[in-house]
Parts: C-alpha cells; structure tokens; sequence
C-alpha cells in the first residue's frame, strides 16, 4: 500500500502567499510554518517529523523552503530517507529516496549551497539598509517592550527576589530581556 503524499510549506512573513508553494500538487495533508529558514526550529516542521511513516512521500515546493543552510538541508533529507520516506523538491525536479545517485547528491548539495549563499545575501542587505537608514536618521531600531513605569516595577519586584522567569512571564517578555532590563539599570 503506497504511503501518504505530505506537503511542507514555508514562509518567510505574513505578506507571503503560502498557497501557491503546491497548488494544483495533489497531497493528502500539508504543514506550514511561518518562520525564517535561517535554522530547523519549526513547530510544524517538527510535527511533520514526527507524523511521517516508512513509504510516505514529503512534497516540498523548493529546497530553499525546506531549509537556507546546506548542512540542516541535508540533514533533514538524510533523516527522511533513512526512515524510508522520499521527498519531493518539486521546482528542482528532484526526488530522494536514500538510493540517490552521485548526480543527485551533488545537485543537493549545489542548489544547497545556493540557498545558504542566497539568506547571507538577505542579511547582508539587510545590514547595508539599516546602516543606510540610521544615516538618515530614519531608523531607530526596535521599540522597547515596556514602559518605563513597567521597567520600574520589573526592578523593584527583582530587587525583592521574585524569579526571573516569573517576572518574564507576567511582562509578557523573555528572560534575556529582564535581564537586559536590569543590566540598563547599573
């Protein structure tokens, strides 16, 4: 019995149409994450880990969404095709099974490579536009998280011993950030 045919879509931002990664790709179930491909920390990444089965095939619309670093990217694809799943990178027509070729592992890690090169070339503009930006004046950075009546209250109830991670959670904030916090204070 063939197994499932299971997409994956990734994008980047919320102005991105995740609909059309595997339209008019028949699959019987798709997970989408939302985040950056910088790294493999997904939440519906990991649920797609976890549900696939021996003979199922993952449907992926291209590498790059799949994973921006070579290493992650191969990883992961190793990890399907050891568990006896194959997977699809429709725009690249490529398919691995675990019994690719040299031909095919070479484009792997090619196209891999690309998308790796592709994300520090995002950074790096990133980068020059925000040091442009700050030039002219125009960009300030992030908006701070609290106000200061609230990083007055977030010191004294530290100052009074309560957790760091309790005080994260009712500041609706990271530890590191409390943290940062009561760094600004010395």
């Amino acid at each position: 019995m063939p197994g499932h045919r299971i997409g994956y879509v990734r994008v980047s931002s919320l102005d991105q149409n995740p609909t059309r990664q595997l339209e008019a790709i028949p699959v019987d179930r798709v997970f989408t994450d939302q985040a950056s491909g910088k790294d493999v920390q997904r939440p519906q990444l990991d649920q797609l880990l976890a549900f696939v089965r021996e003979g199922d095939t993952v449907v992926v619309h291209s590498m790059d969404r799949l994973a921006r670093n070579l290493d992650d990217l191969r990883k992961l694809v190793q990890n399907f095709t050891r568990q006896g799943v194959r997977i699809e990178f429709v725009k690249e027509h490529l398919t691995f099974t675990g019994e690719d070729s040299p031909m095919a592992q070479l484009m792997l890690s090619v196209m891999g490579a690309f998308a790796e090169f592709e994300r520090a070339l995002i950074r790096e503009r990133q980068r020059e536009g925000i040091t442009l930006a700050k030039q002219r004046g125009v960009y300030r950075g992030r908006h701070k998280s609290l106000r200061p009546d609230q990083v007055a209250e977030l010191r004294h109830r530290a100052q009074a011993g309560e957790k760091k991670t309790q005080l994260a959670r009712a500041f609706g904030i990271s530890r590191e950030t409390v943290y940062q916090y009561l760094r600004e204070e010395s």
